[in-house]
C-alpha cells in the first residue's frame, strides 16, 4: 500500500492507519505474510492488547506490543530459536507465531468461527477454551462454532461445579475455574470492531 508524503519530523504514516501503528507495520506485514496471518487481524490484537506501547506490561507479566505471557514466550523463544522476545520486533513475531499455532487447532470451524476461537484462545489461553468446548460437547451443541462457546465459557465459573462434576471425571475443569469470561467475550468483540475499522480506513 502506499505511503503518504510526510514532512522529516513525522512518520510513514499509511493509509488510514495512525502513526503509532504505521510505525510497526512494515514487520507485522513481514510476519503476518511469513506465518500466513492476515496483518490487519494483527494490528486489531496490537490495538487491543498495548494500544502499540512496545513496552507494556500487564499486572499478570504479559510484555510487549503482542502482551505474550512469560509462561507462552519461553515456549515461543525455544521454537522460533530467538532469545530476545521482549524486543518490538521478536514480540511481534512470536505474537503472530502464536496466532497461527491457535488457528490451526480450530481449522475445522469456518473461517469467522476460527478467527474468533483463535482469538478467545489468545486472550484465554487454549486450555480454557478446550475446556468450554467440553462444556459444548457435553451439551450437545458443536464444539466448531464460536456462539456455543461463547455461552459455554461463563459456565467455567465455580458456581457450575455441579455441571462439572457431569463433564469432567476429575470434577472440575482440566486448567480451573474461570471467571473472567466477560473479559474475554469482550476482548474478541472490541478486537473484531478495530478489524472492522482498519479494513474500512486502509480500502
Amino acid at each position: 500500500m502506499a505511503g503518504i508524503a510526510v514532512t522529516e519530523s513525522q512518520p510513514n504514516v499509511e493509509f488510514g492507519l495512525s502513526a503509532r501503528s504505521s510505525r510497526f507495520t512494515p514487520i507485522v506485514k513481514k510476519y503476518a505474510e511469513k506465518y500466513g496471518v492476515d496483518w490487519v487481524l494483527v494490528l486489531a490484537v496490537m490495538k487491543q492488547e498495548s494500544s502499540f506501547n512496545h513496552a507494556a506490561v500487564s499486572r499478570k507479566g504479559a510484555y510487549g506490543l503482542m502482551q505474550i505471557m512469560p509462561h507462552t514466550r519461553s515456549e515461543l523463544e525455544d521454537r522460533l530459536g530467538v532469545r530476545e522476545s521482549l524486543s518490538p520486533k521478536n514480540n511481534i513475531r512470536a505474537g503472530i507465531y502464536h496466532l497461527r499455532r491457535l488457528s490451526y487447532v480450530f481449522r475445522e470451524s469456518t473461517p469467522e468461527n476460527r478467527i474468533k476461537l483463535t482469538l478467545a484462545a489468545y486472550n484465554a489461553g487454549l486450555t480454557r477454551l478446550k475446556d468450554a468446548q467440553d462444556i459444548v460437547r457435553y451439551l450437545g451443541d458443536d464444539p466448531k462454532s464460536w456462539e456455543s462457546v461463547r455461552s459455554a465459557l461463563p459456565l467455567l465459573s465455580r458456581r457450575y461445579y455441579t455441571l462439572h462434576q457431569e463433564v469432567w471425571p476429575q470434577g472440575k475443569p482440566k486448567s480451573g475455574y474461570f471467571g473472567n469470561s466477560r473479559e474475554t467475550i469482550s476482548y474478541v468483540d472490541r478486537i473484531l470492531e478495530n478489524y472492522g475499522e482498519y479494513t474500512l480506513a486502509i480500502k
